[in-house]
């Protein structure tokens, strides 16, 4: 699971992370994957992309690419996102990796024009590639106060287990047609 500080869990217990929440009901659902959180705080899709070769070692079936929210805090160009994330799915179609995409939104305060243009990333990626879409990887997190820590960014516990519901959604499908049954 390639992202930033949502990935990676910034303030809450490991065992809290959306991808160790994944893990568990991968585990579950009897089916044998590994889930390897590549998450770093802070990080761009620009950092992601110049990180993705380390993330793609061993054997990867299936990379969650969860990325952009940073890029929108920062105001970063849609164009350089966009670049960025179709770089690290053709990299990792080029490996035979099903490719999992996390859509991210801008925040308001850089103008309509922006927003508009950061939302069109996502689905005009997920159509060019093939790849599976989260339209929205914090849909019915994002502006509920009691499902944000006070920063009203990052998810609490509660709210990490409906961004691992967004991602299930997801994947479920793709790790079942990829067939690694538990031991």
């Amino acid at each position: 699971m390639l992202g930033d500080s949502l990935t990676a869990g910034l303030g809450l217990a490991p065992r809290e992370s959306y991808p160790s929440l994944l893990q568990e009901r991968l585990k579950g659902e009897g089916l044998n994957y590994e889930v390897v959180n590549a998450g770093v705080s802070g990080d761009t899709s620009s950092g992601g992309l110049s990180r993705l070769d380390w993330a793609l070692e061993g054997d990867v079936r299936i990379l969650i690419v969860a990325l952009g929210g940073n890029d929108g805090l920062r105001g970063l160009p849609a164009e350089q996102l966009q670049q960025n994330l179709a770089r690290i799915i053709e990299r990792a179609q080029a490996r035979h990796i099903e490719v999992v995409l996390g859509g991210m939104e801008a925040p308001p305060n850089y103008g309509r024009d922006y927003i508009v243009s950061f939302h069109k990333v996502y689905p005009a990626l997920a159509q060019t590639y093939g790849v599976t879409l989260v339209p929205f990887l914090l849909q019915g997190v994002a502006g509920t106060d009691k499902l944000n820590q006070p920063d009203g960014i990052h998810p609490t516990a509660t709210g990490a287990r409906i961004v691992a519901d967004n991602v299930w959604t997801a994947l479920e499908p793709i790790a079942r047609r990829l067939g690694r049954p538990g031991s």
